[in-house]
C-alpha cells in the first residue's frame, strides 16, 4: 500500500487563486475537479476542443505546486518501449562482448550485469512511478493511442506499479497528479474512464475570455478585450471547420495591440483574420458575416 502524502491544495478557492497566480484563470468546476483528483489520489481526464486550455492546466498545477511535470505525448503507434521502459540493447551488446573473454563469469553473472539501472531506459511512466521527488504526470492526446497502449496506461493507473521481468515490481512512493487529455478523435474505453475524474473543458464565456485576454495580452485595453472576446465568440457561432482556440484569440489579441488597433473596425477584423482562422473557406465566410454581426461586437463593457 502506498503511504499516505500530504494534500497539494487545502480548498477549491485555494486551486483557484493558485492557479490565478501563475495566470490561469479556471472556473469553478475546474478548480473543483482539480482539488477532488488532489485529495482522492485520482487521475483527471480532460476532454475538449482543442486549444482550450487541457494541456496548460497541467502545466499550471505543476506551476503552482513546484512539482516536477513529466509529459508523455502520445501518437498512433505509441508502444511500451517509447511510454514505459526499453533495453539499451546497443550498450548490453557492448558489455557483453567486453566480458566474453572473461571465462570466470557464466551467463547468469552476465545476465545480472546487463540487466541494471544502468542498461534501463526509462521512458515517461516509469519515471514518473519511479519519482522521489513531487512530479504532475501529463498525458497528451490519449484518444491518439491504440486500444493496447491504452490498457497499458490503465493498468499503470490502476496500481502505480511496474513489473519488470528482470528487476521485479518497482512501486510507486508517492502518487503523482496524473492529468490525460483528450480532444475526442475516438471513444476512450468505459473502464480508463471509470478509473479517471471527467472534466470538460469548453471556449471560455465571454466575461472569462476577456479576463484570459486582459491578463495575458500586455498593454491591451478594457474596451479593446472586450471587443476581441465579443468577435471571437460571434466567430465561434459559425459553422466552420476549425474554430479559434483561446491561444489564437491571444495571437489575434496580440497583434491588434502591435498594429496600433484602439477599437476593432470590420476592416481591422477581416484584414487579420488569418491569425484566427487556419483554413480559407473559415475565412472567407467570417468575412462575409462579421458585417451583419458588428452591432454585436461593438458594445463596450
Amino acid at each position: 500500500m502506498l503511504p499516505p502524502m500530504e494534500n497539494r491544495f487545502e480548498s477549491v478557492t485555494g486551486v483557484r487563486d493558485a492557479l490565478r497566480g501563475v495566470n490561469y484563470l479556471s472556473d469553478e468546476s475546474i478548480a473543483g475537479v482539480v482539488y477532488l483528483a488532489d485529495r482522492l489520489r485520482k487521475p483527471i481526464l480532460v476532454e475538449g476542443p482543442a486549444g482550450t486550455g487541457k494541456t496548460q492546466l497541467a502545466k499550471s498545477v505543476a506551476e503552482t505546486t513546484g512539482a516536477r511535470l513529466i509529459r508523455l505525448q502520445c501518437y498512433e503507434g505509441l508502444d511500451e518501449a517509447k511510454a514505459l521502459y526499453e533495453w539499451n540493447y546497443k550498450k548490453q551488446l557492448l558489455r557483453i562482448q567486453a566480458e566474453r573473454g572473461d571465462a570466470s563469469k557464466d551467463w547468469s553473472e552476465m545476465s545480472d550485469d546487463i540487466f541494471g539501472d544502468e542498461f534501463l531506459l526509462t521512458r515517461p511512466l516509469l519515471e514518473a512511478i519511479r519519482a522521489e521527488d513531487p512530479v504532475v504526470l501529463l498525458i497528451d492526446e490519449v484518444d491518439r493511442v491504440e486500444i493496447e497502449t491504452e490498457a497499458l496506461l490503465l493498468e499503470i493507473l490502476s496500481d502505480y506499479q511496474v513489473s519488470i521481468p528482470e528487476m521485479g515490481t518497482i512501486t510507486a512512493t508517492q502518487i503523482p497528479l496524473v492529468f490525460l487529455t483528450s480532444n475526442n478523435t475516438r471513444e476512450l474505453s468505459e473502464a480508463l474512464k471509470r478509473r479517471c475524474l471527467f472534466l470538460h473543458i469548453d471556449y471560455p464565456e465571454i466575461d472569462r475570455e476577456r479576463e484570459i485576454v486582459l491578463t495575458k495580452v500586455p498593454g491591451i485595453t478594457e474596451t479593446l478585450a472586450d471587443q476581441v472576446a465579443r468577435i471571437v465568440r460571434t466567430i465561434r457561432s459559425l459553422e466552420l471547420k476549425k474554430a479559434p482556440s483561446v491561444s489564437e484569440t491571444l495571437d489575434w489579441a496580440n497583434t491588434l495591440v502591435l498594429l496600433g488597433v484602439q477599437q476593432v473596425t470590420e476592416a481591422d477584423a477581416v484584414d487579420t483574420l488569418h491569425i484566427l482562422l487556419k483554413y480559407q473557406t473559415d475565412i472567407a465566410k467570417t468575412a462575409k458575416e462579421l458585417s451583419s454581426a458588428q452591432s454585436k461586437w461593438q458594445k463596450t463593457p
